[in-house]
This record gives C-alpha cells, sequence and structure tokens, in this order.
C-alpha cells in the first residue's frame, strides 16, 4: 500500500509542475512558442493526472496482452513499458469528465498533431480562450480528484502586460491571426463544425471573458487591474447591450451552394449559380483584401459578409 500511495502522490505533484510550466511559459513575454509549449506540457499534465486518477482506482492503464498461460505480459518487444497515452485516457475515464472538458482536451490533441514541427504564428491569441478553460478545468478536476490541497489556485496569477489594451493592439493580434497555416485553419473549421452550438459555447470547451476600461469610483477600486462584475447585475445586462466580443470559433464558411440558397431564402427567388458567377466576378469577390471568403485547400469559401453584400446590391436594384 505505502507503494501505491507514494507513486499517486508523485504522479500528482509532475502533474501540477507541468501544468504551472505551462502556464509560466505562456506568460512569459520572451517566449515565442507559447502555443507549442503549452499544448505539450497540459499534455503532460492531463497525462499523469488521469494515471493518478487510475491508481487510486486500482484502475490497470498499462498496455499488455494476454499470454497462451492466460498471465498478462506488460513488456513489449523492446522490453518497455507502455502506459496509457492521454487519448486513451480519455476514453476509459468515462463520465468521471464533462463532455465540454473532453472537447476541450481531443481538440488540443488534435492542434497538437497540426502544428508539429511548424510555426504556428497567431495561435498564442487567437486560440486562448481554448487554453485559458484547458488550465481551469486541469485546476478543476485536481481538486475535485485529490482534495483542496492540490489546489493550484494560489500558484495563478494575473499576466501584467506591457502595453495598454486598447483596439491597435487587438489589430496587431488579428494580422498575426492572418497567418495561421492553412492546415491549422481546416482543423479548427472541421473540428467546431462537429459541436453545437451550445458545445462551443460551453466555458469547460473555452472560457472567454470581455474588458472594459473603466476608471476608478471609489477608493480601493484603482488598486485592481480587472474588477468581476454578477453576471445578473444591471452593470452586466448593460455591457452585454453595448458591446461585443469576439469568440475564438472560426468564421462559418459558405459553398456557392449554400449562399445561393440563403438568398432565396431572403426572396429572391430567381438568384441562381450563374447569377452568384456574375456577381463575384463583376465585384471582384473573390479578391482577399475584401475579406468576402478564403481558399482551403483547393475549394473556395464565402464568408457570411457575402451573403450580405448580395443582398445589399439586390435591394439596391429593386428600387
Amino acid at each position: 500500500m505505502r507503494r501505491i500511495f507514494s507513486e499517486k502522490i508523485e504522479l500528482i505533484l509532475k502533474s501540477r509542475e507541468a501544468a504551472l510550466s505551462a502556464v509560466q511559459i505562456y506568460n512569459n513575454p520572451f517566449t515565442g512558442f507559447k502555443t507549442e509549449s503549452f499544448i505539450v506540457l497540459f499534455m503532460v499534465a492531463w497525462t499523469y493526472l488521469a494515471h493518478a486518477f487510475f491508481r487510486d482506482k486500482k484502475i490497470e492503464y498499462r498496455y499488455y496482452k494476454i499470454t497462451k498461460s492466460g498471465k498478462r505480459r506488460f513488456v513489449n518487444k523492446d522490453g518497455l513499458i507502455r502506459y496509457w497515452e492521454l487519448s486513451k485516457c480519455i476514453s476509459e475515464i468515462g463520465n468521471e469528465l464533462s463532455k465540454a472538458t473532453k472537447n476541450n482536451l481531443e481538440f488540443l490533441i488534435g492542434l497538437r498533431n497540426e502544428i508539429e514541427h511548424k510555426k504556428a504564428g497567431g495561435l498564442d491569441s487567437y486560440l486562448s480562450g481554448r487554453y485559458q478553460a484547458c488550465a481551469l478545468n486541469f485546476n478543476f478536476y485536481l481538486k475535485k480528484f485529490f482534495g483542496e490541497k492540490y489546489s493550484i489556485d494560489n500558484f495563478l496569477a494575473l499576466s501584467l502586460q506591457f502595453a495598454e489594451l486598447n483596439y491597435e493592439q487587438a489589430r496587431f493580434m488579428k494580422n498575426k491571426e492572418r497567418f495561421i497555416p492553412k492546415n491549422v485553419q481546416n482543423y479548427i473549421t472541421k473540428f467546431d463544425q462537429g459541436l453545437s452550438d451550445n458545445e462551443i459555447k460551453d466555458d469547460q470547451f473555452s472560457y472567454r471573458l470581455l474588458f472594459i476600461k473603466v476608471g476608478a469610483k471609489r477608493q480601493g477600486q484603482a488598486d485592481r487591474v480587472i474588477e468581476f462584475v454578477d453576471p445578473k447585475s444591471s452593470m452586466a445586462k448593460n455591457i452585454q447591450k453595448e458591446y461585443w466580443v469576439k469568440e475564438d470559433r472560426e468564421k462559418p464558411k459558405y459553398r456557392p451552394t449554400k449562399i445561393v440558397e440563403k438568398v432565396r431564402d431572403a426572396g429572391y427567388k430567381d438568384f441562381s449559380i450563374s447569377r452568384h458567377t456574375q456577381y463575384w466576378k463583376k465585384y471582384d469577390g473573390k479578391n482577399l483584401s475584401k475579406g468576402f471568403g478564403a481558399q482551403i485547400a483547393e475549394t473556395w469559401y464565402w464568408y457570411e459578409n457575402w451573403f450580405e453584400f448580395i443582398i445589399s446590391k439586390l435591394e439596391n436594384e429593386n428600387q
């Protein structure tokens, strides 16, 4: 029993250390490979956490084969013991993890495979909501499985900025997102299309916050960079009405036939594929600088604003 207990504790401590290292590296302004480092270290953290859970429940988490004599053989032909990787852990842990948490982890595992050996510029800010959810989920289940004494709440702190958060900085971050590799864009789009709207919006899949700059109105308020507001309060309701926040979900993309269908549903029953072709040629719709769509692999996809553009032109023509 002593060996089982001590090995479980060792797994928990290694798991915490990997998670804290991931956050530390991500928040380090000198780090260039934030996304890559964060994902790899958190995959390690979650794997160790799952192994500690299985060990605590006395569930075998090593691969093995049954010999002819009916015994388990754990050592493979290379003389090594293979432990369950994270994907296997997720499938075996069952309902102990929420669906949204599993979605988040499965997304990050797939993203790791897409960016392996490739520079993933622009992803650090673009998918930050999913990274934040991963960190919060980890801390939640660390405490749920093994108690508050292993919590890492006290180690997590606000990352201070050297530049004021403003529209210029947002535009700079947006420009960096243009360099996200096409294969990664394709992966994000395909993964998100497999989720429902509720799954996309779940905080355990992607955690989002809306920040607004405010002046201190009472003593002591000026000492805090962030002030939390009750989401049911009148202030929060006004913020939701007056401000918008960009979610980290890739824009919906449509094939030409879908655009034609949407235009017809809007009341223009005689709109056809040939007329759609005339429109994009006339208005240079496939010019990337106009932002009406994007080419992924060999296929062109249209954004929602292209549909809105067509409707506006049709309305003007009918006046």
